[in-house]
């Protein structure tokens, strides 16, 4: 059958099972427009190229598929760079088609021409640039091979508009022969041994698990792995819901805005078995400081990885799920009886932290405005277990993390990496588009959400329902908290003046718009807005100097970590 690009393009697509697609049309993807319009796949129309790559970031998180953007050359192009680089460092499969000047225009400084396969190289798993029609469906299998599969991430194809006009001979299925692409899956099974043994021996066992279990699909083996061994469980900003909130085992998430008890965890175990987490610095505090007195297990599909950020004992190479199975092989049964008890105490120990310790913010200033910790309880109960929660970044981003109990994996969407503001929009948007039956529901501060608030439009012109939180406190919070505590309260720029009334912003965009300013109004605003059918916006009036507690100070390690406003110096 011949074909022309475009049409080559979206068969592709839709023989590698593409059902949707984000994007902003241009000049330079106007062949691929035009062929879209006798496809079989459903595009979904934003209203700024990033929130395409956001879009397409939050389908794959909640689906577990690979998403897809597409924009045009030039600024086009540019502006998927934000959302690309979410992808990339929080390892989400992503497949970005941008259009091209025409492959005789290239390196003239031509009209919308950017070189978005070099900008994009250092934020993108691999990227090509297409100069034959013959290559195209080939390069397209190889993409999405690519981006799903080894650490999963976002690929880039740039196509010259003179190459989705031009024609040849369509040919699938396409083979994929990467010989330099070799993604190592299954573990070795001496490092699974040696990991075994330490892990046996253990009698103040730690596990903690990461977006590399989500991604794996490795939930159950990691729950089975902490009940046979009695080891309480942390897990990243990236894992939260690889393991259940409400497991006796759960300690809650580390790090700068972490529970105490996991950070005290981290600080007094002997073994430290590490899944799917690549130890970033808001995990580890200050390296040198880090799990001082634990042997460390590192499982993970990124050989580079090993080693990286801190030392590893006992390195195992290979798919998360992969990887847990096979100890799980190795450690058919309990340790030793005294080995057990000693577990046991350790156990009751962070159990007591637990209970005694709960995350807290600062107290309202004027005693009527809601609460953080409140608001997000009453939406776990009413929202349900299987709700997706999307995220922006910043103060509401970490409460979130402290107070919303995620017993499920992928349900909550999130920027870990790059903390990118102006994602939960967008990316709240793609999850409902690719679970349409699900409770979508986002919670943003009102920093974030000005950011890509042209996004209601899409919401709307959609008919999605999905339910918007917005944490008001008229100021860049995290910036301000950060201000308040370590630059001797200079609020230089952090204060929001001039932003808009949020809901009257949603009703110019057809959108219901709520406002709660008072803690005895919450519980009977969430039940209104979720009740509704469509789409509904919650302004939340919250105080000005509302605090995300615990914190690690920057710089610091775990256990110099504030457990209130009263410990801040």
């Amino acid at each position: 059958m011949r074909l022309n690009g475009a049409s080559i393009l979206l068969k592709s697509l839709e023989a590698l099972g593409v059902e949707v697609a984000f994007g902003y049309p241009g000049g330079q993807v106007l062949p691929l427009y035009d062929a879209l319009i006798d496809s079989g796949i459903r595009h979904v129309l934003v209203r700024h190229e990033q929130a395409a790559a956001h879009a397409a970031d939050g389908y794959a998180r909640a689906s577990g598929r690979t998403g897809v953007c597409i924009a045009t050359s030039g600024p086009g192009a540019t502006n998927l760079v934000t959302g690309l680089a979410t992808a990339f460092m929080d390892s989400v499969p992503v497949v970005a088609v941008t259009g091209q000047v025409s492959v005789g225009l290239l390196g003239r400084d031509s009209f919308q021409e950017a070189d978005i396969s070099g900008i994009t190289i250092p934020i993108t798993k691999h990227n090509y640039i297409v100069k034959n029609v013959a290559d195209l469906a080939r390069t397209i299998c190889e993409a999405f091979h690519i981006a799903s599969t080894g650490r999963k991430g976002p690929v880039l194809v740039d196509i010259p508009r003179d190459v989705q006009q031009a024609e040849t001979e369509f040919v699938w299925p396409q083979p994929v022969n990467l010989p330099g692409y070799r993604p190592r899956t299954e573990p070795d099974p001496d490092q699974v041994e040696v990991a075994a043994s330490a892990i046996l021996e253990a009698r103040k066992p730690l596990i903690c698990a990461g977006g590399g279990v989500i991604s794996s699909g490795a939930s159950a083996e990691l729950a089975m792995l902490a009940e046979r061994i009695q080891s309480p469980v942390t897990t990243t900003l990236m894992g939260m819901g690889a393991m259940p909130a409400d497991s006796p085992l759960f300690l809650g998430m580390p790090g700068m805005h972490g529970t105490v008890a996991a950070n005290r965890a981290i600080m007094e175990c002997d073994l430290l078995v590490a899944v799917g987490m690549r130890f970033d610095d808001r995990v580890t505090g200050r390296v040198d400081g880090f799990a001082p007195d634990a042997k460390i297990v590192h499982i993970d599909i990124d050989r580079a990885e090993m080693g990286k950020n801190v030392r590893v004992d006992y390195p195992v190479v290979g798919d998360a799920g992969a990887c847990l199975r096979a100890l799980l092989e190795r450690i058919a049964g309990p340790a030793t009886a005294d080995v057990m008890r000693a577990r046991a105490e350790w156990l009751d120990y962070l159990r007591s932290i637990r209970q005694r310790r709960s995350t807290r913010g600062s107290p309202s200033a004027n005693g009527h405005h809601p609460r953080p910790a409140q608001v997000l309880r009453l939406l776990s109960e009413m929202a349900g277990d299987d709700a997706i929660i999307a995220t922006d970044v910043g103060q509401h981003q970490m409460w979130v993390a402290q107070h919303y109990p995620f017993r499920s994996p992928r349900t909550l969407l999130t920027s870990g990496g790059l903390g990118t503001m102006g994602y939960g929009l967008p990316a709240a948007i793609g999850a409902q588009i690719a679970r349409p039956e699900a409770m979508v529901v986002l919670v943003s501060g009102d920093g974030s959400f000005l950011m890509n608030s042209q996004e209601l439009a899409t919401v709307k012109a959609n008919g999605l329902p999905v339910k918007m939180l917005v944490f008001n406190n008229g100021c860049l919070g995290m910036v301000r908290q950060w201000q308040e505590l370590f630059f001797r309260k200079r609020y230089s720029q952090s204060l929001l003046t001039g932003s808009p009334d949020l809901v009257k912003l949603a009703e110019a965009y057809g959108i219901e718009g709520m406002r709660v300013s008072r803690a005895s109004r919450v519980g009977p605003t969430l039940e209104a807005a979720l009740g509704r059918p469509g789409p509904v916006l919650v302004d939340i009036v919250l105080d000005t100097e509302e605090n995300v507690f615990p914190m690690v100070p920057p710089a610091a390690s775990l256990e110099q970590i504030i457990e209130g406003p009263g410990s801040v110096n």
